[in-house]
């Protein structure tokens, strides 16, 4: 964990040292003051010297408002240097996140991955504020302490010598415990997040299909499941504090009577005893202090290593190490599979998703794929801008392996719709513009209308600069696609793909953006996922899947006479437009 907090307080290091140099002065201060206690109770009172005191009690103010400055002071820096760290970790993380490939998210789940940046950086951000500040001036007011009170009276000091390593091992062996439940209770924590995350995303479907009593139940485990986590630890937690109180007391009661009894016989001054007291109280208050600060790096601990596990992860996908150097062939469009197989289980032993999969995409084609529920469609084009990697054979994009190219060239060749059609809390231009940064008004406007989404757009009041909300919720599902469309094709790649994306648009529409394509896209590849035969009817060529293989392939009058697949496709279509 200090390699995590060394590493991440880039532009801070200065507060971090500051905060501890000025608690140490704190601590200093405070420690003089029973000093000058005992030289008043002591000295000044029996000698009835009033000037005296008023000198000392003055002295006694200045020291304190300066402990205090000194305490505001490392607060200030403390703070300063943690939530400084906790900014540059959550960005570190986000950066991470940032390279992962599809497979290494669905590895972490998106709950999962929120709540390390959230909750479990927030609490290493307060174990910091926290180290900078008790775990210096406790251990700082132990020892100073300490010896002050053996300067003043070795045999009542040695009173703490028994009583602090009690404490110190009923410390130990909590921490002991709560580490691996500290654990769990951050897996309890992604757990609620993910059920709070689904719900939230899909409160349409839940509120369609009356279904908020069955999701009431399941946020209702997850949360119990959070709480009986947290009870567990609460509940070893509290036990601490008995333990403390205790020792404190049986050490307090342990000095005022060993040292009464000195007083009484003449050989220890009331004033004397009155600061061992002192230095007694601030002893076993550091060790309560060093308690609370332990236990919670328990957490922090457990912490730590969630988002280590996140920073050392090696993405799946990255860039080849030779990928900067090696020249790039022209972007023309053409897409090559070789013997491509891939499964989602990486490294593991589960079926092959594809199987021995070989096609060639001339540039300028326009090949629809088609085929049943998991058939792996969506798979096979997700390997071409390497959202995941092939497991055996390749894809060659213009004549060169895709994982030989630099991640970001190769995605700045590939316009992608993919089945999720996901938009931006923005306007309407900020999502487009996505697509290109630099485009023109003019490009906006022509990619709007080959989508087929200027005459919605224009209709809206603001036009171009209407607000969507999150997600796009304030559009209809057909206007969501046309804009994820138009954002793709204001790119102008080499190889456009449609990942059923003309879904939720009707014939009439998805045609004239079929036209669009062969207009103003006629040198782009377009590969398309569709479920309806009048969406691929027109393509180049047709690839059919059933399970892991490609079952046939050829245009659409070729599959209508040789694929028993393709033709029962079609009729069950047919035989619903009947109906």
């Amino acid at each position: 964990m200090l390699s995590l907090f060394l590493t991440h307080l880039k532009g801070l290091k200065k507060e971090a040292i500051k905060s501890p140099l000025y608690i140490l002065a704190e601590v200093v201060l405070e420690l003089l003051l029973p000093l000058v206690m005992s030289e008043i109770v002591d000295v000044a009172i029996p000698a009835g010297d009033t000037d005296r005191i008023f000198v000392l009690g003055a002295l006694m103010v200045v020291i304190a408002l300066a402990a205090m400055t000194c305490g505001v002071l490392s607060a200030k820096y403390a703070t300063y240097a943690s939530q400084g760290f906790g900014a540059n970790l959550r960005q570190a993380l986000f950066d991470k996140v940032q390279e992962f490939s599809f497979a290494d998210i669905d590895r972490f789940s998106s709950a999962s991955l929120i709540t390390r940046m959230t909750n479990d950086v927030n609490a290493l951000t307060m174990m910091l504020n926290m180290s900078l500040r008790m775990l210096f001036r406790a251990p700082a007011m132990l020892l100073f302490a300490l010896c002050i009170s053996f300067s003043i009276n070795a045999k009542l000091a040695c009173i703490l010598l028994i009583i602090v390593p009690i404490m110190g091992a009923a410390i130990g062996t909590v921490m002991k415990i709560c580490g691996r439940l500290f654990g769990i209770m951050q897996q309890r924590i992604d757990a609620m997040n993910n059920t709070l995350q689904e719900n939230l995303v899909a409160v349409r479907v839940v509120k369609a299909f009356v279904r908020q009593g069955h999701e009431k139940k399941k946020f209702n485990k997850a949360n119990e499941d959070l709480m009986h986590a947290g009870l567990n630890v609460g509940m070893r937690v509290i036990a601490t504090s008995p333990i403390m109180t205790l020792a404190m007391n049986v050490a307090t009661v342990g000095v005022l009577y060993v040292g009464g009894r000195m007083v009484m016989g003449g050989t220890f001054l009331l004033g004397d005893l009155q600061a061992v007291l002192n230095y007694v109280s601030q002893v076993l208050m550091s060790v309560m202090m060093v308690a609370m600060a332990l236990l919670h790096l328990a957490r922090s601990q457990a912490c730590a290593k969630r988002i280590r596990e996140v920073l050392n992860t090696v993405p799946s996908v990255r860039d080849d190490m030779d990928a900067g150097e090696r020249e790039l062939p022209r972007a023309k469009g053409r897409v090559e599979f070789r013997d491509v197989s891939f499964r989602y289980v990486e490294g593991g032993t589960g079926d092959d998703v594809l199987k021995n999969i070989s096609f060639t995409v001339n540039p300028g084609s326009f090949v629809a794929i088609v085929g049943g529920t998991g058939t792996g469609k969506s798979s096979l084009v997700n390997l071409i801008p390497r959202f995941y990697d092939v497991t055996g054979g390749a894809v060659l994009l213009d004549g060169l392996d895709v994982r030989h190219y630099p991640l970001e060239q190769l995605r700045g060749r590939i316009g992608m719709v993919l089945q999720n059609n996901v938009l931006f809390t923005g306007s309407i231009r900020e999502n487009l513009l996505w697509g290109k940064e630099d485009a023109t008004e003019e490009e906006m406007i022509q990619a709007a209308k080959d989508a087929q989404a200027y005459d919605f757009i224009m209709a809206m009041p603001e036009g171009f600069d209407t607000q969507l909300t999150q997600g796009g919720t304030n559009v209809s599902g057909g206007q969501r696609q046309r804009l994820c469309i138009a954002r793709a094709m204001l790119r102008k790649p080499a190889v456009l793909i449609l990942d059923d994306s003309t879904s939720a648009v009707d014939s009439a529409t998805e045609a004239a953006i079929r036209e669009s394509f062969a207009k103003n896209l006629k040198d782009t590849t377009v590969i398309i996922i569709a479920q309806r035969i009048s969406s691929v009817r027109y393509a180049d060529e047709i690839l059919v899947l059933d399970d892991d293989h490609i079952a046939a392939r050829g245009s659409h009058e070729q599959l209508m006479a040789e694929s028993e697949i393709y033709q029962e496709i079609y009729r069950s279509q047919q035989e619903g437009v009947g109906e």
